[in-house]
């Protein structure tokens, strides 16, 4: 068989003699899978030798010197690189290193390794290039193996950051509109990669849309509550229970044809994955996710992204049953607070109530207002131990027990005093504060009693505002069945264009902020607000939900009285110094003419004896001052009686003791007793007031 010449003149180093430096060099290069080469630059020819040409997979002979033959074997798409870098050594008179590929006979492509160094003639330009040109395939495969890996690790890791970064957002949501909110922020869908989301939940046999972004309005707009056999892919990813994934605005046409007409809007690269959110076995609902910059969804992308869907669904049934449970819960709240206010002549209200935002949306936070038999009304806030359904329930009967209490007519202290016991006999372990306000529309007249409630804040007529400093005793339900609970009553005058504001402590209480700065900026709240109660009820739950956050219930109640012309209160109240001998004679002369002034006379005799009596006896018994107050008032059972009231600094209460002929004292409570249709004693902060009420003839 003829051997064939080495090419372009150059010596085959198989028939050189293996003494020959050069030849000894040549098959080294050869064994080694590497040539040299030489290019002249004078008539651009460039020869190879035998090892060179077969890296470049031409067989002996067949390589014709041209460039143009050489860049058949190359990939077009690496020539322009190839050209500037040896452009570049040519001009800076320098070296260069290639690294590129070549289509072999048989079509496979290998890469090459090329290292070129520019010879000068004496005048300093390039003459020729020689260098040396090896099979680099093996060194390369290596190199793009580790990349590979590289790249498939970090991809690994992008892929569990989206889920990361999804379970994130999603722990700290409660109702669906957070879930749809969350999943829906430009930054998480920077942090998952995605330009559009839109999330559907199954309602009623169609797919209701709760939340997108990134997604054309009339698309949303147009297929909000489609139906589940609609040809969509939302409706079609719950309906199979599969994620289907689309690769190209072709491809979403071709599945849906429904969508022709949005897809100008689409752009030619989008791609999409519609992922069913399945909790419990049952289709709940769909997520959609688009990109812009993918033409497919490998298989453990896919992997990853059903496990999205899972974490989804999850927050999304976590969420259906938050909205579920506040719904009830809400139900049972609005059941247990009054449906309306009483309509009272000369008094105006207004009620709000706020849940927390906490699990549940329930406490026991109440509020009620009544219209007594007298003309009065009685107005009620709370607060049951808790946030569950059963302070919800112990706070509805607590509530039906007042009003049932201060409907019978007994005064505020006794009404708070037998809800304590109440509240105790139920054994619930809970306990409860309150705070009772009755209130004369006409006069103005208030008594507030108080049971471990804050206190009431009270607006003027001139716009100045204050706490109240009522006296209180204990919560409800934190003495023994046994004790009669202690809950001093207070008295104020609420004038004309006055407000009173009654709330639950989670109006001014927060986490991060003492108890006084609250109680400060409801005063100046209440001091910037409106005048009309539905108003100025609404403008302080907004004015103080900032520094709240929400965190407790909220109970609110105004009381406020309108400008008008008023009615004048027809009270009596003087004091009766214990030292003073013309105190108490003034006092009797004091009370004759105001009963005069009332029309009242009649009844003068008896009221200025019952007075000496009741006032004799406070002296006797106590060192400080005595106060007598005098007023006519309507009677629970119907009808008018005269009020007498004297209050005195001793917390003893007065005992009807039986007396004989021969006692000169012991007569006092039996002569009350008799003369009076009723009689009792309220404890004060200060001490105690002792009463009784003459009943009055119809005129």
């Amino acid at each position: 068989m003829e051997r064939s010449a080495a090419p372009s003149g150059e010596p085959d180093p198989r028939t050189e003699a293996p003494s020959d430096p050069l030849s000894t060099a040549r098959v080294a290069l050869a064994v080694n899978g590497m040539g040299t080469f030489t290019w002249d630059l004078s008539d651009g020819l460039l020869r190879y030798d035998r090892g060179g040409a077969a890296v470049m997979g031409f067989r002996p002979g067949e390589f014709d010197g041209r460039l143009e033959t050489l860049a058949e074997r190359m990939l077009p798409v690496e020539l322009p690189a190839v050209r500037e870098q040896v452009e570049r050594a040519l001009r800076d008179r320098s070296s260069f290193s290639l690294y590129f590929r070549v289509r072999l006979p048989d079509g496979e492509l290998r890469w090459t390794h090329t290292q070129g160094h520019v010879v000068l003639d004496r005048a300093g330009d390039p003459a020729r290039v020689i260098g040396i040109i090896r099979d680099a395939s093996q060194e390369l495969r290596a190199v793009d193996q580790t990349e590979e890996l590289r790249r498939v690790r970090s991809e690994r890791r992008r892929q569990a950051d989206i889920v990361g970064h999804v379970s994130d957002t999603l722990v700290p949501t409660l109702t669906l509109e957070d879930v749809a909110d969350a999943l829906t922020t430009d930054r998480l869908m920077r942090q998952i990669g995605a330009s559009g989301v839109v999330l559907g939940m199954v309602d009623e046999g169609r797919m209701r849309l709760i939340g997108s972004n990134g997604i054309p309005e009339e698309l949303v707009r147009d297929f909000h509550l489609t139906p589940l056999e609609a040809r969509l892919p939302l409706a079609e990813a719950s309906r199979t229970r599969e994620a289907v994934f689309v690769t190209s605005r072709a491809h979403f046409v071709s599945r849906y044809p429904s969508l022709e007409a949005y897809a100008e809007d689409f752009p030619q690269t989008i791609a999409a994955v519609y992922l069913p959110l399945i909790a419990q076995d049952t289709p709940i609902g769909a997520v959609g996710l688009t990109y812009t910059d993918r033409a497919r969804f490998p298989q453990d992308e896919r992997t990853v992204l059903r496990a999205l869907g899972k974490v989804i669904a999850q927050a999304l049934q976590r969420a259906l049953l938050y909205d579920q449970e506040h719904e009830l819960a809400a139900g049972l709240q609005t059941a247990m607070l009054p449906g309306h206010l009483p309509d009272s002549p000369g008094l105006e209200l207004a009620a709000r109530y706020r849940p927390t935002r906490s699990r549940g949306g329930i406490g026991g936070d109440w509020y009620d207002a009544l219209l007594l038999a007298d003309g009065r009304v009685g107005a009620v806030i709370g607060d049951v131990q808790g946030h569950d359904v059963t302070a919800a329930a112990i706070m509805g009967q607590l509530r039906i027990a007042l009003r049932a209490y201060a409907a019978e007519g007994h005064p505020p202290t006794t009404v708070m005093a037998r809800a304590s016991v109440f509240l105790t006999e139920l054994d619930t372990g809970r306990f409860a504060t309150c705070l009772l306000a009755v209130l004369d529309p006409r006069t103005g007249m208030t008594t507030i009693v108080r049971a471990g409630h804050p206190d009431p804040v009270l607006r003027l007529t001139d716009g100045g505002t204050d706490w109240l400093d009522v006296p209180g005793g204990l919560p409800l339900g934190l003495t023994s069945p046994e004790a009669q609970p202690v809950y001093p009553a207070h008295e104020t005058a609420l004038d004309p264009g006055s407000t009173l504001v009654l709330c639950t402590d989670g109006l001014i209480e927060s986490r991060t902020e003492d108890i006084d700065t609250g109680r400060a900026r409801l005063l100046e709240a209440l001091r910037d607000g409106p005048g009309g109660p539905h108003e100025l009820a609404d403008h302080l739950l907004r004015a103080m939900a900032p520094y709240t956050g929400e965190e407790d219930d909220v109970a609110l109640l105004v009381l406020r009285r309108p400008l008008g012309r008023a009615t004048p209160a027809q009270r009596l109240e003087t004091v009766v110094a214990p030292n003073d001998p013309e105190a108490l004679r003034a006092a009797r002369q004091d009370l004759r003419e105001a009963l005069e002034g009332w029309q009242l006379g009649p009844l003068a005799d008896i009221a200025v004896l019952l007075t000496c009596e009741l006032v004799t006896n406070a002296l006797l018994h106590t060192g400080g001052d005595t106060t007598l107050t005098a007023q006519p008032v309507r009677r629970a059972g119907g009808g008018r009686a005269l009020r007498l009231s004297v209050s005195d600094t001793s917390p003893a209460s007065p005992r009807r003791r039986p007396a004989t002929e021969q006692h000169t004292s012991g007569r006092g409570m039996l002569l009350v007793e008799e003369l009076t249709s009723a009689w009792g004693v309220e404890p004060r902060g200060t001490g105690k007031t002792v009463w009784c009420e003459i009943p009055l003839a119809v005129p």
